[in-house]
């Protein structure tokens, strides 16, 4: 799968850093490593099942205490690994912005 269609350029790690992913709602956990990451996104290796991944929402804890994360859409999946885009409040609106839009055709 391609990997080069990112937003924003990424940063690879040149270690193993572990992180964990996080149910919205709390009902699931999964440990993963940070394969790389940029404001926009990361790549990730997950362990264990990838069937919660379905949920599509989810958060990224990158520290132990929980106190540095990321919200994160899932935007591609790959084996066991997932691409992910983090979801800001810049995101919504021009999600927003995008879904108030009349169809091309409308315009005609």
């Amino acid at each position: 799968m391609n990997w080069d269609k990112r937003k924003a350029k990424r940063i690879q790690l040149g270690h193993h850093y572990r992180a964990t992913l996080v149910a919205v709602d709390g009902t699931w956990r999964r440990n993963c490593v940070l394969i790389d990451i940029s404001e926009t996104g990361a790549r990730l290796r997950i362990d264990g099942s990838l069937e919660v991944l379905k949920a599509r929402q989810f958060f990224l804890l990158l520290s132990t205490m929980g106190l540095v994360f990321r919200r994160c859409e899932l935007v591609r999946l790959d084996g066991e690994e997932a691409g992910v885009e983090f979801i800001t409040s810049q995101t919504l609106r021009e999600r927003s912005a995008r879904s108030d839009k009349p169809p091309a055709a409308a315009l005609d």
